[in-house]
Order: C-alpha cells, then sequence, then structure tokens
C-alpha cells in the first residue's frame, strides 16, 4: 500500500462569511495597476496581498511601496519576499508624485521594506519622496508608514519629522509576548520610542499605529498595548484580523468575531485615543483619507473644549 504525501505545511484555516472578499476586478482596478507597473512602483496592496486591494484600488487609492519590493527582514506574518534588495531607484520620489497627481490623490500612503543595508536605513527616501509630494500635489496630505529604523532610529526619525509628514505611522503589530516568533527582527519597546520620539519632536504630526490579532495575543494583553500606546502619545489605533499568507507563515490561532472588533474598539476609544478603525478586514491605510479627515475634526473639537 502506497502511504499518501505528507502535507509539508498544516492546511489553512477556513475563512468566516465575515472576512470574504469579492475578487479584484473591473476597469478602474485596471487602470490603477497600469499605473503602478509604467511607473515602476511596488505598492504594499498587492506584496502584502491585502484582502481590500479590489475595493481600494476601485477607488484609484493604492498604498506605495518605497525602497524597492525586497525586505532585508523575515517576519512570520509578512508576504513581502525577504532577500537582498537593489540598489535605492532615485526616480521613485518623482514617480510617486506623478501617480499621486494622475490619481488626483486628495491623500497618499507611503510605506517602504525595512532597508536595514542601507545607511540611514531608508529614511532619505522617505524625506525625497514627502520632498516632491509637497511641490508636485501640494494639497494632498502625506501618510507614512514606516520600519523601526532599528540601530539608527534618532537621527532618521529626525530628518522624517523636519520634512512634516501630516500622519507619522509605525505598526507595533502584536502584544510583545509574540514578537520573538512573529517580529523576531523587531523589539516591541523600540517601536513604541519611535512614536513617542515623533510626538516629542512635533506634537503636530498626528501619530498611528496598529496591531493585529488572531496570532494566539490574550485580551488583556491587547488592553496592555493600548495603554502603552497612549502612554507614547498615539492618536490613532486600527485593528484587524491576521491572514496568514502562504502556508509557510504563522498560522492563525483564532478568527476574531466582529462583536469582539467592536468591544476593543470600545476599550481603546475610552482609554482617550482619538481615532480608533478596528474590524477583521481593518489595515493601516484603509480609508486612510476619510480617517484623517475624521481624526483632524477629532483633535480640532479636543482643542475647542480646552480654549473654552
Amino acid at each position: 500500500m502506497i502511504e499518501p504525501l505528507a502535507q509539508p505545511y498544516p492546511l489553512r484555516q477556513r475563512k468566516p462569511d465575515w472576512i470574504r472578499v469579492k475578487a479584484p476586478m473591473g476597469a478602474a482596478f485596471n487602470e490603477t495597476k497600469a499605473l503602478m507597473r509604467r511607473l515602476n512602483l511596488a505598492t504594499v496592496c498587492e506584496e502584502a496581498a491585502c484582502p481590500n486591494i479590489g475595493e481600494c484600488w476601485t477607488k484609484k487609492h493604492a498604498t506605495v511601496m518605497i525602497l524597492g519590493d525586497t525586505c532585508t527582514r523575515a517576519c512570520a506574518f509578512c508576504n513581502v519576499k525577504t532577500g537582498m534588495p537593489r540598489a535605492v531607484d532615485l526616480l521613485e520620489p518623482q514617480h510617486v508624485a506623478d501617480a499621486a497627481a494622475e490619481l488626483g490623490l486628495e491623500h497618499i500612503v507611503i510605506t517602504s521594506v525595512d532597508r536595514d543595508d542601507l545607511k540611514d536605513g531608508g529614511a532619505s527616501q522617505f524625506v525625497k519622496v514627502i520632498e516632491a509630494l509637497r511641490t508636485a500635489t501640494p494639497n494632498t496630505t502625506i501618510e507614512i508608514l514606516t520600519p523601526d529604523f532599528r540601530n539608527k532610529a534618532d537621527a532618521a526619525i529626525e530628518a522624517i519629522v523636519a520634512a512634516r509628514p501630516d500622519v507619522y505611522n509605525h505598526n507595533l503589530e502584536t502584544v510583545p509576548r509574540l514578537y520573538p516568533t512573529i517580529r523576531p527582527g523587531a523589539r516591541y519597546y523600540a517601536s513604541l520610542r519611535l512614536l513617542e520620539q515623533v510626538k516629542r519632536l512635533d506634537p503636530s504630526i498626528f501619530t498611528k499605529s496598529g496591531v493585529m490579532v488572531g496570532l494566539g495575543e490574550q485580551r488583556m494583553e491587547v488592553h496592555q498595548v493600548m495603554d502603552d500606546m497612549r502612554s507614547a502619545g498615539i492618536d490613532f489605533l486600527t485593528m484587524g484580523q491576521y491572514l496568514q499568507p502562504t502556508p509557510k507563515h504563522a498560522k492563525v490561532e483564532a478568527f476574531v468575531s466582529p462583536k469582539e472588533f467592536e468591544a476593543y474598539a470600545a476599550i481603546a476609544r475610552a482609554k482617550g485615543f482619538l481615532l480608533v478603525a478596528a474590524s477583521p478586514l481593518t489595515r493601516s491605510s484603509y480609508h486612510a483619507g476619510d480617517d484623517f479627515a475624521r481624526m483632524k475634526a477629532a483633535r480640532d473639537a479636543q482643542l475647542a473644549r480646552v480654549a473654552a
């Protein structure tokens, strides 16, 4: 009798109905994809296999991933490929600005791979992209989602903050206990200090961070992360369901229900965040433009109450 071949990786869990999305399609989606290819731009939407790509690209919203499509780290949750990245594209800042102009973006989100191979971790490329956007589309608000700039954070953050993005995002991703297996190349408290430093250098810049749930975290651990974020002055919290990109990645320990997300959001709002976005499909840049307008309105209202 011939034994069946063993599965090299465990089969992925079936997704519940609330996490399913429609396949990307349509003319607007294809136009956005063609623009990214023409300008030689990578997007986190594609590289990280975001479930919202169909909705966002149909609305001509795309999150550009600068510094190439190859990361120097290998986080257990991330679908971006790992390896030795190519040289930095000197035309990339202008290409990002051109994309923003052609798409008519009121708000743009710029992220990047980790570039531990670069002397400044890639901070200067973020600065050049911000400057190019300010020149080409001065009315576009700019949100950046940076890596942690390991061992280079102080100078990198100072340079980026001086370029004055409207929102500075850096994701904590998960609870401290899970860092050794989920985010082994990073350090939880270093990421917290990064966001705290941004707020200290320029309190007018909104700070933002996100976590994934479903990786085996405990409820009280998530609440503690919220407290740590508020201690660091973080304005905006995003929470979404972790989805396993491939069988090689960390498995989903639990699918968190929409009601559980609502409970997390209520706790977060009570802790004082200006804005909370929490749902199974929430991602860092999902509805980022609308959320920026809501966050700005919330701070204006808060300042008005203080002045009254």
